[in-house]
């Protein structure tokens, strides 16, 4: 976890997560505890610490009201290894489809390759000034060692000319004097094996380069490669090579494992399509036969991937559901056990929606005012027009399916489409959205219940 999360008490995590996501004070509450709990369990020592589990989280609401931001926010907040799942695309073992094991073996990928990207960012400068000495090498070859006839004198004064040499062909090429030169420069293979195989093979757990694979079958593709370039893409391909070697790959494994089974957050949305509402079997069963594959691994078991195993005893789960035609007591009571706080989120209203699309640090308005920034256009919102929009928002969800915040994106797409058909045009300097161009563009569409424009 990162340095910052450790500073942050549940109080400034809410805070934290209140710059994004308007309301759903439960639900801020629930995961900023069960984040800050991850940080208190790691200061306590002794066989304690592995009996404290974390607490999983369900999160009841509709669609678009903020449960899969808050998730993700967290996330972000503690740097932590995060994917977010639909429990609809999973199936049972037996069936033809993706397993729920793949969620882990997804999270350590998306663990490694940020871990490997965060240890290359630590190397880069000195693989930069290693990149120049290769290209020094290139333009300068370094002088073979002389016969044992020439004089000692002799080779000590031929090496320091070398050296003088060089060193003037460095301070051209760091003042950019060289950047119009072309060297060639010979493309490493890749030491990696073609493809990885693992014991409990799958598919999705075996990493494959096609490429590589058939390059080492056909003749004559393992002949080294070169290629021209000019010299500042020399060395920024150089400075490339250079960091990949300088960052151990066990430690980027070991390093995102931990992560992973430490810190690593899992979202599994729509949970309650998996839930039998009915209690029968035929076409349902499979629903019940995914609940009781997530079962362990939300129990905590160990899951082989390319990496190595797996533990996920102490992954935070966050699941969320509408529930609106299953409840969370549908599911199998092993399952709702581990999932011991329930937090429900409110529709959004009007007042809600006015806040959404101005407080937020990414808010809708500020979306498009950026994007209108970009064609020298200054758009701008008055006061009554953010409340006409809300108005209409939370008109269309009662009238329709209630998709929360989504139908803002719906909404300001409709009213601003015309002028973002226009941009760049010369005449268009500034637009001023007021009230009474939101009630011209909005009223007759809802008026006649026309609100085809509206779903997503």
């Amino acid at each position: 976890m990162n340095h910052l999360s450790q500073q942050l008490t549940p109080k400034q995590i809410v805070h934290e997560l209140d710059k994004y996501i308007i309301g759903q004070t439960e639900a801020k509450r629930a995961v900023a505890i069960a984040l800050r709990n991850r940080w208190r369990r790691q200061r306590i020592s002794g066989a304690l610490k592995q009996e404290i589990m974390p607490n999983n989280i369900i999160m009841i609401g509709p669609t678009g009201v903020g449960k899969t931001e808050i998730a993700r926010r967290l996330a972000n907040l503690a740097n932590a290894p995060f994917i977010k799942v639909e429990a609809s695309k999973f199936t049972e073992v037996g069936y033809v489809g993706r397993d729920v094991e793949s969620m882990i073996r997804e999270l350590m990928n998306n663990a490694v390759n940020h871990i490997r990207q965060q240890l290359l960012q630590e190397v880069k400068d000195i693989a930069h000034l290693h990149a120049q000495d290769k290209v020094l090498d290139i333009l300068l070859p370094p002088q073979k060692p002389s016969d044992k006839n020439t004089d000692f004198e002799e080779e000590v004064t031929q090496q320091q000319r070398y050296l003088r040499s060089r060193d003037k062909l460095r301070t051209k090429l760091l003042a950019g004097e060289l950047d119009d030169r072309e060297i060639e420069i010979k493309l490493d293979k890749d030491p990696s094996p073609p493809f990885e195989i693992i014991s409990n093979l799958n598919l999705e757990m075996m990493d494959m380069n096609f490429g590589e694979l058939f390059a080492g079958i056909m003749p004559g593709k393992n002949k080294d490669k070169s290629r021209r370039m000019k010299v500042p893409e020399a060395i920024a391909h150089l400075t490339e090579v250079e960091a990949s070697r300088l960052v151990d790959k066990d430690k980027v494994i070991e390093q995102a494992r931990r992560a992973v089974e430490e810190n690593g957050i899992i979202f599994i949305d729509e949970i309650d399509k998996i839930a039998n509402a009915d209690k029968h079997g035929g076409i349902d069963v499979s629903r019940s036969g995914v609940q009781r594959d997530l079962l362990p691994i939300i129990e905590g078991s160990n899951v082989p991937t390319k990496y190595g195993s797996i533990d996920t005893a102490h992954i935070l789960f966050i699941a969320a559901g509408a529930f609106h035609s299953a409840k969370p007591s549908d599911l199998i009571p092993e399952l709702q056990g581990r999932f011991p706080i329930r937090v429900e989120l409110n529709s959004l209203t009007q007042a809600d929606f006015e806040l959404i699309l101005t407080e937020p640090e990414n808010a809708l308005t500020k979306q498009y005012t950026a994007l209108f920034l970009s064609e020298s256009v200054h758009l701008s919102f008055t006061r009554d027009a953010i409340s006409e929009i809300a108005h209409y928002a939370a008109v269309a969800n009662e009238k329709m399916e209630d998709i929360g915040a989504r139908r803002l994106h719906t909404i300001l797409n409709a009213l601003l489409e015309d002028y973002m058909f226009d941009m760049p045009r010369t005449s268009l300097k500034k637009v001023i959205i007021n009230g009474s161009f939101v009630k011209s563009k909005l009223k007759p569409l809802i008026d006649s219940e026309d609100l085809s424009r509206f779903i997503l």
